[in-house]
């Protein structure tokens, strides 16, 4: 029988102050786990906090720029000393950036690779020692459906998500024979505080057209999906990407 409950288990949501992070966060806190959540907003983190504490769980906000790689190895530092443990990592946090090839910067380059790239790494390289210990772990990359389909001025978003399939197969691979199950999830267009403005642009009905089901989607949607690659009852999927895009990839 399917089970979700997460009594006992400790997760760490990175971006969890705002969008996708904190549905996470707050499922996970409804299922019975404790919640470490990572975002660099310290205010709106107190606040989730507050409402994971509802469900009559712990949750430890910690601010944290996972750019910065001094910044995830104090995080996670804080986490296992608060918890003593950590079972799942859902790698979440992510920016884009806009710009024409000409225009488009080193640094804006730099900051979307470090951000939604290099942190999967460092966070899961910072993490694994803990699941080694336990013989348990599991780890949920949030990719996109940028990683299969491109377009202009986001040419570092797309490299980043793109390579995030990748890391999120090698890692399947090397943490496998200590328990570890690494899957990554691939979402659509889903309403959050990153991508509102966008989708309110001119042309946004063009890309719901694009989908199946002729919408956007809520961040509440893809918790169902998290969740059972987060669980105990997953116990053989790895290295996998689910693509949660309301059909959008089933076109191509």
């Amino acid at each position: 029988m399917l089970s979700l409950d997460f009594h006992g288990r400790v997760a760490l949501v990175t971006g969890a102050s705002s969008g996708l992070g904190v549905a996470f966060a707050h499922a996970l806190a409804e299922q019975g786990a404790d919640v470490s959540i990572l975002a660099r907003r310290v205010e709106r983190l107190e606040q989730v906090a507050d409402e994971c504490r509802a469900f009559g769980v712990r949750c430890l906000p910690v601010a944290c720029d996972v750019s910065s790689e001094e910044s995830i190895k104090a995080a996670v530092a804080q986490v296992k000393e608060e918890f003593g443990r950590i079972d799942v990592l859902v790698n979440n946090a992510g920016v884009c950036e806009y710009a024409p090839l000409e225009d488009h910067t080193t640094a804006q380059w730099d900051k979307v690779i470090a951000t939604d790239l290099t942190s999967v790494f460092l966070m899961t390289r910072e993490v694994a020692p803990l699941f080694r210990e336990q013989g348990y772990g599991r780890v949920i990359n949030i990719a996109s459906v940028g990683a299969i389909q491109a377009g202009a001025t986001q040419i570092g978003y797309f490299a980043a998500k793109g390579a995030v399939l990748q890391v999120t197969r090698a890692l399947a691979a090397e943490l496998a024979p200590y328990g570890v199950l690494v899957n990554a999830i691939a979402p659509g267009v889903f309403d959050t505080e990153m991508t509102h403005d966008a989708l309110e642009a001119e042309g946004s009905l063009v890309l719901k057209n694009r989908t199946v089901l002729k919408r956007f989607a809520d961040p509440v949607e893809l918790v169902p999906q998290m969740l059972v690659f987060a669980s105990e009852a997953n116990t053989y999927c790895t290295g996998q990407t689910i693509y949660v895009d309301g059909g959008l990839t089933s076109q191509l």
